[in-house]
């Protein structure tokens, strides 16, 4: 298997140390150039033609969604974006990079999003890859007909109830409609949730007992205090120490079932 060829971009020394150092430990990716802005992120990229970007949000005059608006379609990577900041992650997702980390990093995030920079590669072909996403950054402020009419219905709440088996996610002036059938798994992080679905990760602002309440419960069951799982995905059940187990949903997705939360799978698997 040939090696992920990766720039790393950030304007803090530190930081770009210890990206380093944790990309490092990973046998499969292969640190081609780092960058302290994004100036000279633009031009790497350009020069090295990288397979994946770890990007900065935040820097001083280009930032990184200028970054990405700076390089050419045709040969966009791969990006994962990494930053302090919580607030861009709604619109990290809306560009559609593969993952968001939030600093401090560590190794486990680092290496989940590595295995999504190389599954996606690997089920989605080069040109797809590399669609045009300056039309989804610009996207992010942009109303269209659609949203607008929807925007102007009583409620949201009222879209979701006539639209069954669906979750609405709302950023701003746009809305998405998820299929809950195409959503894998969903963890919490702080008032958000993360729902995975289809290799991309989208964002809304509930609490996981609030998004559980939305979900078909026949389907979506809790596993941890923190995650919620769709039992059409499991595909291996996976013992671990003290009564508790993983579910492996995919070759690089493996969720943890606390003691506290074992009996749903239990009974799942009893066919109860």
């Amino acid at each position: 298997m040939s090696k992920l060829r990766a720039l790393i971009v950030d304007d803090e020394p530190l930081a770009l140390r210890l990206l380093r150092a944790k990309l490092n430990k990973i046998a499969e990716v292969e640190i081609v150039g780092e960058c302290k802005n994004g100036r000279e992120a633009i031009a790497a990229t350009l020069d090295l033609a990288p397979d994946l970007i770890f990007l900065d949000i935040q820097m001083p005059g280009l930032n990184g969604f200028d970054v990405v608006k700076g390089i050419q379609s045709d040969i966009l990577p791969l990006i994962v974006f990494t930053t302090a900041y919580e607030q861009y992650a709604l619109d990290a997702f809306d560009v559609q990079a593969v993952d968001y980390i939030l600093k401090p990093i560590d190794d486990e995030r680092v290496s989940r999003a590595v295995q999504r920079a190389r599954q996606r590669l690997n089920v989605t072909d080069q040109s797809v890859n590399k669609r045009p996403i300056l039309g989804a950054i610009d996207a992010i402020n942009h109303k269209d007909s659609v949203v607008n009419e929807v925007m102007a219905s009583p409620s949201l709440h009222q879209l979701s109830s006539v639209v069954e088996r669906k979750v609405v996610i709302k950023d701003r002036d746009e809305i998405t409609i998820l299929k809950q059938s195409e959503i894998e798994w969903v963890d919490a992080a702080g008032d958000y949730v993360c729902l995975h679905a289809q290799g991309e990760t989208h964002i809304k602002r509930s609490t996981l007992k609030e998004l559980l309440d939305e979900l078909d419960g026949s389907i979506f069951k809790r596993v941890h205090r923190s995650t919620i799982v769709n039992l059409n995905f499991i595909e291996k059940v996976i013992p671990h120490t003290k009564g508790e187990f993983f579910l492996q949903l995919s070759e690089f997705e493996k969720i943890k079932v606390s003691r506290n939360y074992k009996d749903a799978i239990k009974h799942f698997l009893l066919g109860k």
